[in-house]
């Protein structure tokens, strides 16, 4: 007789499977604002957490809906954190390629774009505008290293709103069912 039952829910895969689906929005939502050259406005940097934050939410409200409506804090976090982590490698593979193989010039173009910035505010001399482009410059992750540091920096945002989130999307089962 064949098995039929469907394997249980864990957070984990909940976290990569929305993990994914937020990542590949991500990553559209990331080609779009380049191409339009929109990447250094503000207001479209918080929607990019806008959609990491729903990306959570709907993670979370799958997992509770494949467990009987449940979901521990520590599920919420650690549902969170592996959905960050996933979005964090197809963030880091898709800039990475972006930066060293479509668009070779784009860290040059930023760097550019923050001395104007820089420059127009006027609160900076010349001498520290010029300090501060070179510490940009080194800082700038474009090598296969800037894929993990992706990975732990989307990671740790994500694990942050889900402290505040899963305090809100928890439902915890009851100790004596």
């Amino acid at each position: 007789m064949e098995n039929t039952t469907t394997p249980a829910v864990t957070p984990v895969s909940v976290g990569i499977r929305y993990g994914l689906l937020t990542g590949i929005v991500t990553v559209i939502y990331s080609l779009i604002l380049k191409a339009a050259d929109l990447e250094q406005m503000p207001v479209m940097g918080l929607l990019t957490f806008a959609i990491l934050i729903a990306g959570i939410v709907l993670a979370h409200k799958f997992y509770k809906k494949a467990s009987g409506g449940f979901m521990s804090y520590g599920q919420g976090l650690g549902i969170a954190t592996v959905t960050g982590a996933v979005i964090g490698v197809l963030s880091g593979i898709f800039n990475y390629i972006y930066v060293n193989f479509i668009d070779t010039e784009y860290a040059q173009r930023t760097v550019a774009a923050a001395r104007a910035k820089m420059e127009a505010d006027g609160k900076l001399s010349e001498e520290q505008i010029d300090q501060a482009m070179e510490w940009t410059s080194k800082m700038m992750p474009t090598g296969p290293l800037s894929i993990f540091w992706a990975i732990l920096a989307t990671a740790f945002f994500a694990f942050l709103l889900a402290l505040v989130i899963s305090a809100f999307t928890k439902n915890k089962r009851p100790e004596f069912e």
